[in-house]
């Protein structure tokens, strides 16, 4: 046998002869994103489904068990009957009924603690056993407290619908999703930059694209959070037109005062900026595919911009009958579980034709030895 020759490329790795710490470490990263996955789901399910309110206290230790009694449900439930949603919303409701919805909103924050532990105690093993490079452990130290902080967020989202509220702050919801959407793709990104296949050359027009379609995913996806707050979806169900005309009067667009809070709390505002930026996003992604089309030599990057232009049609086909069906549940979940189809199709693609420089994070190189 011959042995291919040394190269001084960090990114490239004979598939047969990476190194298994490499592969152990990616692997790891892409379950620990297959967790974030599954939370951002549930946690769509518990919002869908008026779970959230729940639970009203946080007990990060003691909390990851559910009432075991009649009386520790009973107590549970009082809990939420003293809030205003029950006494607003679901006066009457059943105990039954009840633990419907606390079932979603343990599921949901039991998910956020074994993502934790998912993450720390191998993280932990793999720096005892050397594996992750000193250029990488900050990074995935970043991750950790992202992670951490992400609960501390969760709780902030709730807190802001126990007192004054049915219904939890559209701001606070947003960036609660919009962190679990960041650390996804930072746990996908990181993950993708592992592997052993080289940048997928590209040109610079190609590179800068991909890395704004997932930006503009990314925003796409905090105002569908919006949406979701302020429960805009239940509104104006007709498309292509929104109030009567494809572009609503500017009056109703922005008369509240000042100016920037219609972007944040006028419903119409917020629902028509959501499908202009699908729009948007949309066009932007088939002019990107068509010019890899045309100028990428590299097969995997002409295939990365179609597919994600596929799953973007696919995206925008779910948003509409969500909202012309007024949003009924399972439509609704499949279009959130379609916009985290988007959002890892696009950090794939743009983490596949970066330019090298921005993989000295990731480079397995130190973890040949």
């Amino acid at each position: 046998m011959v042995r291919a020759p040394a190269t001084s490329d960090p990114t490239m790795s004979a598939g047969p002869d990476e190194n298994p710490r490499v592969r152990a470490v990616r692997l790891w990263l892409y379950a620990v994103a297959a967790l974030v996955l599954a939370m951002v789901l549930v946690g769509g399910a518990t919002r869908l489904t008026e779970s959230g309110l729940s639970i009203t206290e946080w007990k990060p230790v003691v909390g990851a068990l559910p009432p075991l009694d009649a009386a520790q449900w009973q107590s549970e439930f009082e809990k939420y009957q003293a809030i205003p949603q029950y006494r607003e919303l679901n006066r009457g409701m059943s105990l039954d009924q009840f633990k419907t919805i606390y079932w979603w909103e343990w599921t949901h924050r039991l998910l956020g603690r074994l993502i934790g532990a998912a993450f720390l105690l191998p993280f932990l093993w793999f720096l005892w056993r050397g594996c992750v490079t000193p250029s990488l452990r900050p990074r995935l130290w970043f991750i950790f407290g992202l992670g951490a902080l992400q609960g501390v967020v969760g709780w902030w989202m709730v807190a802001s619908g126990l007192a004054d509220r049915v219904e939890v702050s559209q701001y606070r919801l947003a960036t609660h999703l919009i962190l679990a959407c960041a650390i996804y793709v930072a746990l996908v990104w990181t993950a993708r930059r592992l592997s052993e296949e080289t940048t997928a050359p590209a040109p610079a027009r190609i590179k800068a694209g991909a890395v704004a379609l997932l930006a503009l995913v990314l925003a796409q996806i905090y105002l569908g959070a919006l949406v979701a707050g302020l429960r805009a979806g239940y509104l104006y169900n007709t498309w292509p037109l929104i109030d009567g005309a494809f572009v609503p009067d500017g009056a109703r667009l922005f008369f509240d005062t000042p100016l920037w809070r219609n972007l944040f709390e006028n419903t119409l505002t917020v629902q028509f900026d959501h499908r202009m930026l699908a729009y948007a996003i949309f066009v932007g992604a088939l002019l990107h595919a068509l010019d890899a089309a045309r100028t990428a030599k590299a097969g995997r990057v002409r295939g990365g911009a179609f597919v994600l232009l596929a799953a973007l049609a696919l995206q925008v086909a779910l948003g509409i009958l969500t909202l012309v069906w007024r949003v009924p549940l399972f439509v609704a979940l499949l279009h959130q579980a379609a916009a985290m189809l988007v959002l890892t199709v696009a950090t794939l693609h743009a983490a596949a034709v970066t330019p090298r420089a921005m993989r000295v994070f990731a480079s397995p190189a130190g973890l040949k030895n």
